[in-house]
């Protein structure tokens, strides 16, 4: 099979950094090929180049052998290639419709909108990836995420597509429109449709890929058929090195034997939950599962001040506590690290040193109410050793870090409070699997050193692997209860976060 697009010597500096340093790719007609590599290999640098979104400094790009230049994303839409993000990029006013046609209208000889056209180009484009089309008249934030990323991948086949970019597409999908993509995803290939795709969920890669090119350091460190790679190959290739995750906790067993819990929730209700109730002890780690939506997050958010709840009690060290917003919070001891780092939990246009201080700032002023630098910039070069955050200095913009060093960010900052519990939640969401093993460590490391973790996650071998025990949830209560090594486990927890109630095993 022949290639039909070619990135050939591709170069790409910011400032006196280079994000892509000489790269070659090749992507051929209508196979999924896979796009891996560490948070800052250069995967995005090079997919923002192929979408148009920026120029590279060196190098050519092919399009059916054809030498093509990309000025800019409509650019590269009208020569057929198209990207689709974890968070769609949509109008959530307009309707799934409208979304679709936006920019690229079918008119009638009079100039107007030929809706009738539209909708009947839209339902036989749904169609064609066996969707049923019984939503296009609505708006499209009616729609759960899963349908709206699909209705994006209508919106480029209506470009004529030929080449489509999915950059982390399943980071924030259940497992159910996660399949429902992979089944899409599959229907395009047969249409000979080209998928580059990028995640750092290898298990996704060997579903349903035919090619995977590993980054590192910003070049391709080797393209392999998934017939003749497996996951510890890659791995050793994305970190440089043979990279395995060896956790070693202390006590697995035990940890709410004779003890007092920290947090206490009591029948609590609100709009999202119903009648949640549990216990939280000193150095565990209790594990909250369940699918998106379930309710996990809200609960954690009312532990924070967010969110009130309507009924029951939350006792903190034995005392009844009333949580009415993150100050309290965070003045008892509890720290919380939300599941959109980018708008809830860090300013990505300011600085490194800033984000992680920000929460300790009031402590931190000198006289006339100015903040004392030297203190600042100790604290932030004390966690970017200890978290091994990569960085050129204390005062590098958020923004200019990848992903999973802006992850660590996040963690720094609440670190820096000396909290006594800490909700995690979903904390490696969208990083690579270096970052993950660090930040799972360092999970471990803090519950054995006191500190009680709450962690919401969806991966369930996350999960299984770190929580001492289990709660799950499912429509707003819980269904799940597992406390014991041989009960925590991916059939259980699946079974229960898909409401089969499972409370069979007997925790707080």
């Amino acid at each position: 099979m022949n290639s039909f697009f070619k990135a050939e010597k591709i170069v790409k500096n910011f400032g006196g950094v280079r994000a892509i340093k000489g790269v070659n790719f090749e992507l051929k007609r209508g196979e999924v090929h896979a796009l891996v590599g560490e948070n800052g290999a250069g995967k995005s640098t090079l997919i923002k180049i192929i979408s148009g979104v920026i120029r590279p400094d060196s190098g050519k790009l092919f399009l059916d052998n054809e030498e093509i230049k990309l000025l800019n994303p409509k650019n590269a839409h009208e020569m057929g290639i198209a990207t689709v993000y974890q968070d769609p990029l949509i109008y959530k006013k307009l309707s799934v419709i409208e979304n679709i046609f936006l920019g690229n209208e079918i008119k009638t000889k009079s100039g107007t909108i030929d809706w009738k056209k539209q909708e009947a180009k839209a339902k036989e484009l749904f169609i064609s990836l066996e969707i049923k089309p019984y939503f296009i008249n609505q708006p499209i934030s009616s729609l759960s995420i899963g349908l709206q990323q699909i209705a994006l991948i209508v919106k480029a086949l209506n470009y004529s597509a030929k080449i489509l970019i999915f950059d982390e597409p399943t980071a924030i999908l259940t497992e159910t429109e996660a399949e429902r993509l992979f089944k899409v995803i599959r229907k395009l290939k047969k249409q000979r449709v080209s998928i580059l795709y990028i995640s750092h969920r290898l298990e996704e890669i060997f579903e349903i890929a035919n090619q995977v090119t590993v980054f590192r350091d910003g070049k391709n460190e080797g393209t392999f058929d998934i017939k003749n790679v497996n996951r510890a190959k890659i791995v050793e290739l994305m970190a440089g090195k043979v990279l395995t995750e060896n956790i070693e906790k202390t006590i697995r067993t035990n940890k709410t034997k004779n003890k007092i819990p920290i947090v206490e929730v009591k029948n609590i209700s609100s709009y999202y939950y119903k009648n949640i109730s549990f216990s939280l002890y000193p150095g565990e780690i209790l594990g909250f599962s369940g699918l998106i939506g379930s309710g996990r997050t809200e609960v954690m958010q009312t532990l924070f001040g967010l969110i009130k709840q309507e009924e029951g009690e939350i006792f903190f060290n034995g005392n009844k506590f009333k949580v009415n917003n993150p100050s309290i919070a965070m003045e008892s001891g509890i720290a919380y690290l939300p599941d959109d780092r980018t708008s809830e939990g860090l300013f990505s246009k300011l600085d490194i040193k800033f984000n992680i201080s920000i929460p300790l700032l009031k402590k931190m002023k000198k006289k006339f109410l100015k903040v004392d630098r030297e203190a600042e910039e100790s604290l932030a070069l004390k966690y970017i050793k200890l978290l091994e955050i990569k960085t050129p200095s204390t005062s590098t913009i958020l923004s200019n870090l990848s992903g999973g060093n802006q992850q660590k960010v996040l963690f720094a900052k609440w670190l820096s409070t000396k909290p006594k519990v800490l909700i995690l939640d979903k904390p490696t969401k969208g990083v690579d699997v270096g970052v993950k093993v660090e930040i799972h460590r360092e999970i471990v490391k803090l519950a054995e050193e006191g500190i009680s973790v709450i962690l919401v996650s969806s991966e369930l071998p996350e999960i299984t692997k770190l929580s001492d025990r289990v709660i799950v949830m499912h429509e707003g209560t819980i269904t799940g209860r597992f406390n014991a090594k041989e009960t925590i486990n991916a059939k259980n927890l699946l079974n229960a976060a898909t409401g089969i109630r499972m409370i069979h095993t007997k925790i707080n």
